[in-house]
């Protein structure tokens, strides 16, 4: 195990969103010294702040990468209509700021710990498999294994002690657009399957994501690629049947397959393969290096979120 105090710096990169100011407050609060790399100075955040455009290299924040845990969660939201330039947009958000990362640990001291931020769409649409991190990404959906497989590759180049993937599932937090959706629908009686309702969802409680950050940086037997999801995935039936009962709703109606796309596009102005498809994860490497979750089942996890 790493000596927490050995690395007591911290870069988060993209750290201004809700869940890299749930890691900075985290980090902070053990007694650790947090910069987060912004494009825009926010005084409200009660972090150190560097600013930075995501493409550049400069020495004021490149020489705080020497020795340091680096956490890269650059990149725009996904959440967003898969057109040709969107799919540019998110690819380049995400290799752009890695490259230059990388480019600043070469010029200025590598990292004692690079966590690079990815996702567990890199297997795109995967149907009922039980996935560990043995498992091959997909050839597509391009928005989502192609863009996540470009991310991952953008790290190649990177100069650290370890490097680990963080192919993440959904974080459920309270107060997020992710879990904001799902509960305002439901509270409107709209809260039913979406189409058949088989596609996999894999989640985690973000206080378990807090936690696998821990071990992630304590534990130096682990490197390369590791899921941070819960062991409990879920059925899209499933996930909507517990927000029912944690909102005290009826059941509600099946929205079909073509409603959810015309619904996505028109309404939303989003991807309907975020609702329509799905992945079955597994955290094998998590399990394996002794990690315990807090919140390893849905309908506790909500209860947590969304109290009473």
């Amino acid at each position: 195990m790493q000596d927490r105090k050995a690395i007591s710096r911290v870069v988060i990169a993209g750290g201004a969103g809700v869940l890299g100011l749930a890691i900075a407050g985290h980090l902070k609060a053990q007694g650790m010294s947090v910069t987060l790399l912004t494009r825009s100075l926010k005084p409200s955040v009660p972090f150190e702040q560097a600013l930075w455009n995501g493409r550049s290299v400069e020495e004021s924040w490149g020489k705080l990468l020497s020795g340091s845990i680096l956490i890269n969660l650059a990149g725009e939201l996904v959440d967003r209509r898969p057109t040709r330039r969107n799919i540019a947009l998110l690819k380049s958000s995400r290799t752009e700021p890695t490259l230059a990362l990388a480019a600043a640990a070469k010029q200025h001291g590598k990292p004692a710990l690079w966590l690079q931020s990815s996702t567990l769409a890199i297997y795109g649409d995967a149907g009922q498999r039980i996935l560990d991190e043995l498992a091959a990404p997909a050839n597509g959906p391009e928005q989502m294994a192609g863009v996540a497989k470009a991310w991952e590759r953008s790290v190649d180049s990177s100069r650290a002690n370890r490097v680990v993937w963080m192919r993440t599932a959904v974080v459920l937090q309270a107060n997020t657009p992710a879990l904001n959706r799902l509960t305002n629908m439901t509270k409107m009686y709209l809260g039913g399957t979406v189409a058949k309702g088989t596609q996999w969802v894999s989640w985690i409680h973000v206080k378990d994501f807090l936690n696998a950050i821990d071990l992630l940086i304590a534990d130096e037997g682990i490197d390369g690629p590791v899921h941070i999801t819960s062991p409990n995935p879920v059925q899209n039936r499933d996930l909507m049947a517990a927000l029912r009962s944690q909102l005290h709703r009826p059941w509600a109606p099946a929205t079909p397959s073509i409603l959810v796309k015309i619904g996505a596009w028109l309404l939303f102005r989003t991807d309907p393969a975020l609702a329509l498809t799905g992945r079955r994860a597994i955290p094998k490497r998590l399990v394996e290096h002794g990690f315990v979750f807090e919140h390893g089942e849905l309908a506790e996890a909500l209860k947590d979120l969304l109290g009473d």
